[in-house]
This record gives C-alpha cells, sequence and structure tokens, in this order.
C-alpha cells in the first residue's frame, strides 16, 4: 500500500456518496495549489492525467 492511499481512502469513505462535478473539482484543486504551491506540479500531472484518460494511447 503506497502512504497516498490512506488518503484516498478516507476520500471515498468520507464523501464517497456525493457526486461533484469536474468544475468544482477544478476549483479545489486550484484552492489547494494556492495553499500549497510546492505541490504545483503534481496536482498539474493530476489534472492532465484525468484529462486524457479516454485518450487513444497511439495518439
Amino acid at each position: 500500500m503506497y502512504f497516498t492511499d490512506r488518503g484516498i481512502e478516507e476520500l471515498e469513505r468520507r464523501r464517497g456518496e456525493e457526486q461533484v462535478s469536474i468544475e468544482w473539482l477544478g476549483e479545489r484543486m486550484r484552492e489547494f495549489v494556492d495553499l500549497n504551491p510546492e505541490f504545483e506540479t503534481p496536482i498539474e500531472r493530476l489534472a492532465t492525467w484525468l484529462a486524457r484518460l479516454d485518450d487513444e494511447e497511439d495518439e
């Protein structure tokens, strides 16, 4: 188990029944980076990965 799994499990446990928009998620991610600028690169990578999930692999 990765250390991040604990945070993901807490998120699922505490907020797993909620439905949120991508716009809401984007705002929370921006807010997080504003408060924690040292995490700008990982958040950018996560956002890009999420945005491209349905892209063809060979593109």
